[in-house]
């Protein structure tokens, strides 16, 4: 799987977990040159609080169109370490 945005493959993998038809890409299948921080924070009932970057590609921005759950609950540990995209960021084979 690769998730591409402005153009730029910022995630590829063969190994991701899909929850909720959302793609899980193992963290260190990201370039983490194209992820800014973002202090926005949401909270899932079962997964846990979820932690945002923002995706920056050829100076655009596109805030907090990744995310993550750095201790996600017992029912989605298997998203630990991992990473999902959306707000326009395609994610395909």
């Amino acid at each position: 799987m690769k998730a591409i945005w402005n153009g730029t493959v910022i995630a590829e993998s063969d190994d991701t977990v899909v929850v909720e038809g959302n793609h899980y890409f193992p963290a260190s299948a990201v370039d983490r040159k194209f992820l800014l921080p973002s202090n926005t924070k949401t909270h899932c009932a079962w997964k846990g609080e979820a932690h945002y970057h923002t995706v920056f590609v050829d100076g655009d921005a596109n805030p907090d169109a990744a995310w993550f759950y750095p201790a996600p609950r017992d029912a989605a540990a298997e998203i630990k370490d991992r990473i999902a995209f959306w707000k326009g960021v395609k994610v395909t084979e």
